[in-house]
């Protein structure tokens, strides 16, 4: 057996370990990819004392960046559910759209909703709206629902600042400006085709029983609703600001005297930081909190995440072992000799992945370790491209290993094979669509 043909062994031995791990011995995402990567760097032959600080390093490289921008990006998600902003913006653009298209403009709110939030934590906060709307409307659960679930995963798995994509960002080093823009103009097409226009389709097939606890009226008042206009810029302000970054960049002399201020205030951290400021104060102060309320919804953002966070961590330090083992090196002769368009290999890597663990986040990060190495063989590749392809990758073929299978399910009330139908199809659909825009983008850009 060659040294290249071992050392490719030893990752699918390590990738076959983190499955097993996570599905059949039920242990934490966290812990799998910890011992996955130790027990990596130990069959690729690296001395045992440089295993551990490669380990360290890259846990501290991914999360030394990654933290920072959870935590703020928490803090405004729990500002617009608490305020009741994603209420507003539902309110506003089902007026806007008409009720006989509320599940369209229900795809809109949780594309906009789902820009600051995990997956988990948009669904369950437009769950009262959801419902709220499917009885107003007269509409079947799925044929509106659907297009929820469709816009929260495009943008948990495609846009910046979501962590794993800012992940993966960090890791290709490409621009975050320029893939929140790609991610974007790729997405939205993902988004509507899996959600609005399959929902419409497949709601004729699939019957629902949600728990009827579910119905109560739990939304605010309208007059408490804080205004549409409001809502919106304070959810979108960081994507702004950072897309404002890269625009000037590309558009400014070389050299000039401002850019450096821009390029702070458009990092994402900086831009975060801002519209948290910002959203204590459209979405908090100015509609009657007091200082404590804003200390104690802070404080109670950070518990839910840590795990998010080690998960996220355990991946980069899995890539960090991957480079420093020589096996990078070694998968990217490997996969140069395949001949395969990188966007599709990126993307075929990502859905394996996500496929074998169920969770989108450990499928990017991995997938991008993997892909890193090959980059240079392809100097004219766009690196966001390659970002949005992982992304797309990462959202697809959820089933009973993703917690997003189970929460749909029990939510929307659907038996085991009518949340294949839905739910499973939806992600698939929309993972597919997103790779073939990458592949499409490539072509001209």
């Amino acid at each position: 057996m060659s040294s290249v043909t071992y050392l490719v062994l030893c990752l699918f031995i390590a990738i076959g370990l983190i499955v097993f791990l996570i599905m059949k011995t039920k242990l934490s995402a966290f812990v799998a990819l910890t011992i996955s990567g130790l027990t990596l760097g130990i069959l690729a032959g690296m001395p045992f004392d440089k295993i551990a600080t490669s380990f360290q390093t890259g846990m501290g490289n991914t999360l030394g960046f990654l933290a920072t921008v959870l935590g703020l990006g928490t803090i405004l998600g729990k500002m617009l559910e608490v305020s009741g902003g994603a209420q507003r913006l539902a309110k506003t653009l089902i007026t806007a759209f008409g009720e006989k298209r509320a599940h369209w403009s229900m795809m809109l709110v949780a594309f906009i909703c789902g820009i600051p939030v995990f997956f988990q934590v948009g669904f369950v906060l437009l769950i009262p709206v959801l419902f709220s709307v499917a009885k107003q409307t007269k509409m079947s659960l799925i044929k509106v629902g659907i297009p929820v679930v469709a816009g929260l995963v495009i943008v948990h798995g495609l846009v910046p600042p979501h962590p794993a994509a800012l992940a993966i960002v960090g890791t290709l080093k490409a621009d975050v400006g320029t893939t929140i823009i790609y991610s974007l103009l790729i997405g939205l097409p993902a988004a509507i085709i899996a959600g609005p226009v399959f929902g419409n389709i497949v709601s004729k097939y699939v019957t629902t029983n949600p728990p009827e606890q579910l119905f109560k009226d739990e939304l605010i008042s309208d007059e408490k609703l804080p205004k549409f206009t409001t809502t919106l810029v304070t959810i979108l302000l960081p994507m702004i600001i950072m897309v404002v970054k890269t625009i000037a960049e590309l558009t400014s002399p070389k050299g000039a005297s401002y850019l450096p201020i821009v390029a702070f205030i458009g990092n994402p951290i900086t831009a975060l930081l801002i519209s948290v400021v910002v959203s204590y104060f459209t979405l908090g102060i100015f509609r009657g909190m007091k200082k404590e309320d804003l200390l104690k919804i802070t404080d109670g953002c950070f518990g839910p995440v840590a795990g998010i966070l080690l998960v996220i961590g355990a991946g980069g330090a899995f890539n960090q072992v991957l480079q420093d083992s020589g096996i990078g090196k070694a998968l990217a002769g490997v996969l140069t000799s395949i001949h395969m368009n990188p966007i599709i290999l990126a993307w075929i890597i990502a859905l394996i992945m996500r496929f074998a663990v169920g969770s989108t986040t450990v499928a990017m990060v991995t997938a991008a370790g993997i892909i890193l190495p090959i980059m240079p063989n392809f100097p004219g590749l766009n690196p966001s491209l390659l970002c949005v392809a992982i992304g797309a990758g990462g959202v697809g073929l959820s089933h009973v290993n993703d917690s997003g299978f189970w929460i749909v399910k029990e939510y929307y009330g659907m038996t085991v094979q009518d949340t294949f139908k839905t739910w499973t199809a939806c992600t698939t659909i929309a993972s597919v669509v997103a790779a073939m825009g990458a592949l499409l983008f490539s072509m001209f850009v």
